[in-house]
């Protein structure tokens, strides 16, 4: 059996020549292991905790794409109404747009483990409801109450976000990194939840898509709410005023408001214009594009420290979303054809996670201490508001012009979220420099 060798057997080796001595040692050599580079989000999720929270709220947050979809497709596949199911899903969004910030408050005063725990249940039940009232043919008004019971569902990217606030409160750099993180999370959530939805209902049941989202909300927030090391502290007796009321906020909040009408109108416009190509069925495959270009171009964004302060880099992430948002327009008007416009929308989904990320970080300068939960989710009430006009004025630009003019609706309200921004940014300097 071969033996190792022992230390005696690279003792140095003495001689002299001439009048030199000479020291030969063979002793073998270590070679020094290569340094492992380490990107930003790698540095991310070294801190303790983190994964786990990441993955709890990416389980809750997927759901936020798959609830509405499953809604339209379940009533309408049971009353034969698309009206009806968009009534419906509207009322969700106008209940959800009052009740979200008076849920984050609770939230910031009590501890996120406390509140979201118990309003995701009840949210829960909610979507039960309207699944049992759809099967047994309730009257329409049930769902309508049902859906509204919904609106508690507490705003998972926005408790993320603010334990990265809590967490990196000293490092800003690693903050900018970690809300470049959250908006691809985003994206990547808007991008498949409509597909696993529409997966869910055709494959196997109309009340799949519900069923299935339910439970994967359900189980996402209890995994980030165990996560107690992480979460920021509740502020139970903050003397800050409500962030609707802080310095630079509302206007701020106005072109939340314009950057979601963008989103809408895009949404309902590119529907209607696969429509006109007679391929509907792929519009949802278009929008995914959007997405997914967003996504990328978020994690790059965030791996990149960021050069100058917010209010400035907002303008500018604002104008290049208007001029990105011309190509659709170009190429439905100029060409007309679906596999162009899906590249255009690729594209132009690239301004998008910047302009959301720098956005969201004026947010967080601008909430006064203890209401960061409250201050984000009124920035999403505003985007949430903003969809919903898009919404509503794609699609009269649709049926009065042309699905191909619709498209001049996300330029325009792009170009008024720039304007806005190009006004309030030198009170935003103002502000930062006191």
């Amino acid at each position: 059996m071969p033996q190792q060798p022992s230390e005696h057997a690279f003792l140095p080796l003495l001689t002299a020549t001439g009048d030199s001595l000479v020291i030969a040692d063979f002793h073998p050599r270590r070679q020094k292991a290569p340094r492992r580079r380490t990107t930003p989000y790698h540095r991310l999720f070294t801190i303790p905790g983190t994964r786990a929270f990441t993955v709890g709220n990416l389980l809750a947050r997927l759901p936020m794409g798959m609830f509405s979809v499953s809604a339209v497709i379940m009533i309408a596949g049971s009353r034969g109404s698309y009206a009806l199911a968009g009534a419906v899903t509207a009322t969700g969004l106008a209940a959800t747009a009052l009740v979200a910030p008076w849920t984050a408050r609770l939230v910031d005063r009590h501890g996120q483990a406390r509140i979201a725990v118990p309003a995701t249940a009840f949210a829960l039940l909610g979507s039960i409801a309207l699944l049992l009232c759809v099967r047994f043919g309730a009257p329409d008004w049930t769902l309508f109450a049902a859906y509204a019971a919904t609106a508690t569902t507490p705003n998972t990217g926005g408790m993320s976000r603010a334990r990265w606030a809590h967490l990196l409160r000293d490092d800003p750099a690693a903050a900018h990194t970690a809300n470049s993180f959250e908006q691809a999370a985003d994206e990547l959530c808007f991008m498949l939840g409509p597909v696993c939805a529409a997966f869910l209902c055709g494959t196997f049941f109309p009340e799949a898509g519900t069923l299935v989202a339910g439970v994967l909300m359900m189980t996402g927030v209890l995994i980030f709410a165990a996560q107690r090391s992480t979460e920021p502290p509740p502020q139970p007796r903050t003397p800050s005023k409500s962030p609707l009321l802080a310095p630079g906020m509302p206007p701020l909040l106005l072109c939340f408001l314009a950057t979601g009408a963008v989103f809408g109108s895009m949404e309902v416009v590119t529907i209607a214009f696969a429509d006109t190509q007679g391929h509907r069925s792929a519009a949802g495959a278009v929008l995914a594009l959007q997405a997914a270009g967003s996504c990328v171009a978020g994690l790059l964004y965030g791996a990149r420290k960021p050069t100058g302060p917010a209010e400035r880099r907002h303008p500018l992430c604002l104008a290049a979303m208007t001029a990105l948002l011309t190509l659709p327009l170009l190429a439905a008007s100029l060409t007309g054809s679906l596999p162009a416009l899906a590249g255009a929308l690729l594209l132009a989904g690239a301004a998008t996670a910047p302009t959301m990320v720098t956005g969201m970080a004026l947010v967080q300068q601008r909430t006064p201490e203890g209401r960061l939960n409250e201050g984000m989710t009124l920035a999403v009430t505003g985007l949430l508001g903003g969809i919903a006009c898009g919404s509503a004025t794609g699609g009269w630009v649709v049926e009065h012009v042309s699905a191909t003019a619709g498209y001049g609706v996300p330029v325009a309200a792009a170009g008024s979220a720039l304007a806005i921004s190009l006004a309030i940014s030198p009170a935003l300097s103002r502000l930062r420099a006191r």
